[in-house]
């Protein structure tokens, strides 16, 4: 399980991101560079992390159902992601 702290951060860059992405988007489109130096650094998408939604875990993030390679895992043996079984040949 991520730090706490880890994910509250991400919670906060997440709000900023969307109190910003308007008025980003306007001067995105204006050419205004100065402008959009002005914003906060986590006003950009591109500042988020892809996180687990069970374990908060950034690594190996399986985007299709997000969670990582591990928490994938476990619910696919347990049977609880519908369509997945466990190969064997």
């Amino acid at each position: 399980m991520a730090k706490t702290s880890w994910l509250e951060r991400e919670k906060r860059k997440r709000k900023t991101v969307e109190k910003y992405a308007e008025l980003r988007a306007e001067l995105k489109a204006r050419g205004d560079y100065i402008g959009l130096s002005q914003l906060p650094r986590n006003a950009s998408p591109t500042r988020l992390t892809n996180r687990c939604k069970i374990t908060g875990r950034r690594h190996a993030y399986i985007r299709r159902f997000k969670v990582s390679r591990l928490t994938f895992r476990e619910l696919a043996t347990a049977g609880l992601i519908p369509g997945v079984t466990k190969s064997s040949w």
